[in-house]
Order: C-alpha cells, then sequence, then structure tokens
C-alpha cells in the first residue's frame, strides 16, 4: 500500500545520489563467495587510494515542526564512523526541502525546497575546515513546482532539478566562481508524470529520471557546452510501479530503479553509446516494503535501499551483468520511516535519513561482503523530518563528494 505524508505536499522521495565519476576498472583483490569463487569480476573504480580526510554528512529536515524547523543538519564524521554535530547546524533553508546535492568540486552545496511557497534551489558555500554552510550570493534561485532531489553533473557545470508537480526537469548553469545558479536555455525539460529524482551517469553524458506516476524512466543526452536536454531515442523506459529513487553505479554501466509500490528494484544496462536503457537479465529483483532510496557504493560493487519496512537491503551487484544478490544478513534495520541512503566517500560507512523517528542510522560496511553494522551511539538525533542525505570528504582543502 503507498505510503502518504501528510505534511508533504505530494508521496514521499528517493534519495539523492552525487553523481561519479568513472575510473578505470582492473581485476585484482576479489572478495569470494561463501563456495570460494570470485564474486567480482573488476575492481570498482573508486577501490584503491583513496584517502580518508575530513569527513561530513548533510541532512535536510523537512520541517514537520514548521516552516522555523526547515533546515539542514550537518555532521563531522569521527574515525569510527560516529556523528557529531557542526559547529552552527543546523542551518536554514526554505519551506519543506527534500534532497541535498555536493557538487564535484566540493565547494558547493544545494537544496531543493518543494514547498508550494519556496519552489526554490538554496544554494550554500561549504567551508572545508568546519563543514559549516553559507548562503551563495543570490540564493535561493527559482525553481519549478515542488521541485526534489537536485543532481550535479560530474564535472560541476550543471544542476539539474526534477520538478514533481510541474512533470519536468529545471537546468541550470552553475557559476564555478560564486555557486549561483542561472537557468539552461530551454529549461524546464519535460518528463514523464511525477518525476522524483534525477541522476548523472558518471560520463556526464546522460540523465535519467524515474517518472513516479507514469512508472517509468526517462533518459536524456546531455549537451556538454549547454547542460541542455535531449531525450534518449526509446525513452521512456518501463519501470515498476511507482518509481522512486533512482543510482548510477560509478562504473556507470548499470541503473537501478527503487519501485516503491510493487516492492522491488529495477535494473538496466546503460548503452553506452546512446544512453538507452536494456533491463538486466533477472530484473526486477526482491526488496522490501516500499522501497524508496538507492545509493551505490563508490569503493565496492554494493547498492543499498532503504524503505517502508524500516531497514535497509544491501545488494552485490555482478559487475559483467549488472545483476543484484542479497548481502549476507541484509535486510538490517533502520529507524522509522527510512528516507534517504548515502554511503561516504571511503567505502566504509553508510547513512540512512529516517523521517519518523527524527535520527539517522549510521554503519560500518563489510568491504568484503558488503554487510552492515551499526556504529556505536548509532542512531544520531536530527532535525524534524529528516529526508535527503549527502556525504564528503576533504581532499586538497576541498570537500568533495564520493568518489574522491
Amino acid at each position: 500500500m503507498q505510503r502518504v505524508r501528510a505534511s508533504l505536499p505530494i508521496l514521499a522521495s528517493a534519495v539523492l545520489l552525487s553523481a561519479c565519476n568513472a575510473g578505470n576498472v582492473t581485476s585484482a583483490g576479489l572478495p569470494r563467495a561463501s563456495n570460494g569463487s570470485s564474486v567480482l569480476q573488476t575492481r570498482w573504480p573508486g577501490s584503491a587510494g583513496r584517502a580518508d580526510g575530513a569527513g561530513y554528512v548533510y541532512v535536510v529536515n523537512f520541517g514537520s515542526g514548521g516552516p522555523s524547523s526547515s533546515n539542514v543538519s550537518a555532521y563531522a564524521i569521527g574515525t569510527t564512523g560516529a556523528l557529531s554535530p557542526v559547529a552552527g547546524s543546523p542551518f536554514a533553508a526554505g519551506n519543506d526541502p527534500v534532497g541535498v546535492a555536493i557538487d564535484p568540486t566540493g565547494k558547493f552545496a544545494y537544496v531543493d525546497n518543494a514547498g508550494f511557497k519556496s519552489n526554490s534551489i538554496s544554494g550554500y558555500t561549504i567551508d572545508a575546515s568546519s563543514g559549516a554552510l553559507s548562503p551563495v550570493p543570490g540564493s535561493p534561485f527559482a525553481a519549478g513546482s515542488t521541485p526534489y532531489y537536485v543532481a550535479i553533473d560530474p564535472r560541476g557545470r550543471f544542476a539539474y532539478a526534477p520538478n514533481v508537480s510541474g512533470s519536468n526537469v529545471s537546468a541550470y548553469a552553475i557559476n564555478a566562481t560564486s555557486g549561483a545558479l542561472t537557468p539552461v536555455s530551454g529549461s524546464p525539460f519535460a518528463t514523464g508524470s511525477g518525476p522524483h529524482y534525477v541522476a548523472v551517469d558518471p560520463s556526464g553524458k546522460f540523465a535519467y529520471v524515474p517518472n513516479a506516476s507514469s512508472g517509468n524512466v526517462s533518459a536524456y543526452r546531455i549537451d556538454s557546452a549547454t547542460g541542455a536536454l535531449t531525450p534518449v531515442a526509446g525513452s521512456p523506459f518501463a519501470a515498476g510501479s511507482y518509481p522512486e529513487g533512482l543510482a548510477v553505479e560509478p562504473t556507470g554501466k548499470f541503473v537501478y530503479v527503487a519501485n516503491s509500490n510493487s516492492n522491488n528494484i529495477s535494473a538496466y544496462a546503460i548503452d553506452a553509446s546512446s544512453g538507452a536503457l536494456r533491463a538486466v537479465r533477472g530484473s526486477p529483483f526482491p526488496a522490501g516494503s516500499f522501497p524508496l532510496a538507492v545509493a551505490a557504493d563508490p569503493t565496492a560493487p554494493f547498492v543499498y535501499v532503504a524503505g517502508g519496512d524500516n531497514s535497509v537491503w544491501g545488494y552485490t551487484i555482478r559487475p559483467n551483468s549488472g545483476r543484484l544478490t542479497p548481502v549476507p544478513g541484509s535486510p538490517f534495520a533502520a529507524g522509522t520511516d527510512p528516507e534517504g541512503v548515502a554511503v561516504d566517500a571511503t567505502g566504509k560507512f553508510a547513512y540512512v535519513a529516517n523521517d519518523g523517528s527524527n535520527n539517522v542510522s549510521a554503519y560500518s560496511i563489510d568491504a568484503t561482503t558488503g554487510a552492515l553494522t551499526p556504529v556505536a551511539g548509532s542512531p544520531f538525533g536530527a532535525g524534524f523530518g529528516p529526508y535527503g542525505i549527502a556525504t564528503c570528504r576533504v581532499k586538497h582543502n576541498r570537500c568533495t563528494p564520493p568518489p574522491l
């Protein structure tokens, strides 16, 4: 049965997944299945040479306590994965913020404000030394009707926000110096009905949008010069019932979509030339009740899905086929009504925003199996109605999202 939020202008949505840059794939250090055979055929892009550095987690609080409680909680990540509030947190946002994205340069964060009195994107400058947020000049920036889960392209040049009630996507050019957003010519671009999320593939050539009410996924080619979107031939592509969350894994070969009403995950292979989607053999794959949020590990072939059964499901990706196999011990307990899930850039920790219990669950990730173990002190308190969640790690005095 479809879960409804009385405080939401529409149904609950999926999680943010920051755009990832694909790297070279090699074959070494492969985890083993229980029968001793290699689980992986390749190593994931970010699995080697990763510096930890200071890390931060950002969580948007939808504000079920009223407009004054619509804000962004910021946390520093400890060595164990535990979270401690950043000085000055929480930081003000517009009405009913839903998602948060961090640009690849690590200088800016963007939050979509879905409330009908806002319909905007708030931009922030990130202080790499403290994790604190400061408003970008000119912020907030106008969006369409009910913007959800803004995403940034891998080069940090363009931002995209799906407008659920408008059934379109607003596109912006990002000022590399100030972080200000300027609408792309032709924006907004038409989608199916009820777009909830947008993700850009690691090459920066394609964007994908799950249309919850239409039950499909729109695919677009991105103009590298302007950021404009052009539908891919064959788009939209069929999905399950009420698709909300969507993730492109970091090799750029596969897309995973959470179908919240059919309780499963649709998996697609990406045509590297055209951007078209082809269903992976065995898709859709079973999930828990009301799966909403999807995140891919940037360092290993694992996907995590959070949803209405108050848990997180983990899956191993078969790199050659894209098929999903449940992680041992899955599902793992979360808080009440988890809405967002994110994996730390180091691949050591995962975090889940629990809307119903107003907190964040933290887990350590087993690098071989993908299994999750609660971090000491978890869950950590958040504001009212935590939804979208994103992580970043400081490298070269910048806070960069996964992978580094």
